[in-house]
This record gives structure tokens, C-alpha cells and sequence, in this order.
């Protein structure tokens, strides 16, 4: 007869993992530097999908898990945009989300800045000419930084963002 306890009480199956990613590192410190001196210590991000294929939301949510965790360098995606420093727009705009993308970017504190995600945000993307869409954000807001890409990558929206930071420091 087997003993039940050993069913609960195994040896471990699954090796010690530990992720190094140098060039991240690198980044997020410079970007929390920046963002001290720029922002006052935290920089809150309100993402806004304006008629997108979802596959830049996917990008922009692993920031948040832990293999980047930008919340230690200082970077938080708020709820409302009332809270936001940054509008980090992706999709195409289309005509139905247009009021939406206006209202959104009204609701904001000034200064406000607005970050254009992805090809389809930045241009149209594979969208630019239908009769449904409007084309990239900045044919109704003023766009700060594009981050071009489909989609970008999470460490080239981390650059974007960095360049950000970095010319609004430049401009103090």
C-alpha cells in the first residue's frame, strides 16, 4: 500500500530559475532617474485601445508581470484618466472611438502627453483608407512620441516612453 502522505509531500520538480536581463535593467534605471526629476517619482499611464487587433495591448500588459515590472522604475497604468500624466493610445481611430479618444484626452490633468503605440496608432497601419477609420491619433490629438511597430516590442515601448520623459526634461 502506498503512503498518501507522499503525494503531498514530493520532492520538487521544477529546477531554480532566475532572469537576468541586463539591457532592461539598464533602462528601467535611466527611465526611474528621468522620471524622478521630471514627473516628481512616479509617471501614471492611462493605455487607451482606440480600434485596435489587440496584439499591442498583449505587449503593453507584460509590463506590468514580473519579468518587467515597470512599477519599479516607477511607471503605474492607472484606471481614470483624471490620474494620468500619459495617454498611451494603440489602434487605428476609428470613427466610432473618436469621441472617445477626445473625451479621454479632455479628461486629463495638464500637461498632458500623448503616446501613439503601434503602427495602427501611429499611421493607420494596415487599416489607413477604410471608410471606417479615421487613421492614426494624431488626426485628433497632438502626439508627442510614435512608437512604431506591429506590435512593438515591451522594451521598445520602454524606450518610447524613456524618449519621452527625455525630451520633456530637455524642454524644462
Amino acid at each position: 500500500m502506498v503512503n498518501p502522505l507522499t503525494y503531498f509531500f514530493r520532492p520538487k520538480v521544477t529546477e531554480k530559475f532566475e532572469f537576468s536581463d541586463s539591457e532592461l535593467e539598464a533602462l528601467g534605471s535611466e527611465l526611474k532617474t528621468e522620471v524622478n526629476k521630471v514627473f516628481g517619482h512616479s509617471l501614471a499611464i492611462r493605455e487607451l485601445d482606440s480600434g485596435s487587433d489587440n496584439s499591442t495591448e498583449i505587449e503593453i500588459s507584460n509590463l506590468g508581470a514580473p519579468h518587467y515590472d515597470v512599477e519599479r522604475f516607477g511607471i503605474s497604468f492607472v484606471a481614470s484618466p483624471r490620474h494620468a500624466d500619459v495617454l498611451l493610445v494603440t489602434g487605428a481611430v476609428t470613427l466610432n472611438m473618436a469621441e472617445a479618444v477626445l473625451k479621454t484626452y479632455e479628461a486629463m490633468p495638464s500637461p498632458k502627453f500623448v503616446v501613439a503605440v503601434g503602427d495602427d496608432a501611429c499611421d493607420g497601419g494596415i487599416y489607413k483608407g477604410s471608410y471606417a477609420v479615421l487613421g492614426g491619433v494624431d488626426k485628433i490629438l497632438p502626439v508627442d512620441i510614435k512608437i512604431p511597430g506591429n506590435p512593438p516590442s515591451p522594451k521598445e515601448i520602454l524606450r518610447g516612453i524613456f524618449a519621452l520623459v527625455k525630451n520633456k526634461e530637455n524642454e524644462n
